[in-house]
């Protein structure tokens, strides 16, 4: 028996793994002028408008450390993303998408994690195949550090702690809704008198 037949008889009845399917998450009922808001945030009738580019980003290692925040994010809020210490409200496993697959569904899972008001998600991308030590790999990672800067939305994010998946992962800290600033004022306001004018 020649080691192909010995690995057909192995392997009958084998089934491969299935990835599972990505979860949507169910639509809260619009309050006051949900169309507006809706059109706002999808960019049109047709869809959301996707600026976000699939081609000419460099690879990068699959141990570089993504690390980005924009001028106005407090140091504390910061060190806490970088040690994961905010509550993960959804998440996005990109491994074996292709790069435009992938750059559809960041770009509709930020919108949607923006529509529903979270503020901190999960993005795993991969560290890319493993050939070399020597070489840059990680195509997704690459991609995913440019259309994450790219987004007004995400307001600073970082490669996450080995147990979310390390360099292989990222912490993304979203903007924050008007109706949590709002929330976040009258918590902060709650039992002071308001100054006389």
């Amino acid at each position: 028996m020649s080691d192909e037949d010995l690995f057909q008889a192995e392997m009958a009845g084998v089934v491969p793994l299935k990835r599972d399917a990505r979860e949507r998450l169910e639509r809260r009922e619009d309050q006051g002028n949900g169309s507006a808001r809706r059109l706002a945030a999808t960019g049109g009738p047709d869809g959301p408008i996707n600026a976000l580019v699939d081609e000419g980003i460099e690879p990068l290692d699959a141990w570089y450390v993504l690390d980005f925040k924009r001028p106005g994010i407090q140091h504390g809020v910061y060190k806490k993303l970088r040690q994961g210490r905010y509550e993960i409200e959804a998440r996005l496993d990109l491994h074996r998408l292709s790069v435009r697959q992938a750059r559809d569904d960041v770009h509709s899972f930020i919108l949607e994690a923006m529509t529903f008001g979270l503020r901190t998600v999960l993005i795993l991308h991969g560290k890319g195949s493993r050939q070399s030590e020597q070489k840059k790999t990680a195509v997704l990672k690459g991609y995913v550090n440019r259309w994450l800067q790219d987004l007004d939305e995400v307001q600073a994010f970082h490669s996450a702690q080995p147990v979310h998946g390390g360099t292989g992962a990222v912490y993304v800290l979203l903007r924050k809704s008007a109706e949590k600033k709002r929330e976040n004022r009258e918590k902060f306001l709650k039992g002071r008198v308001p100054p006389e004018g």
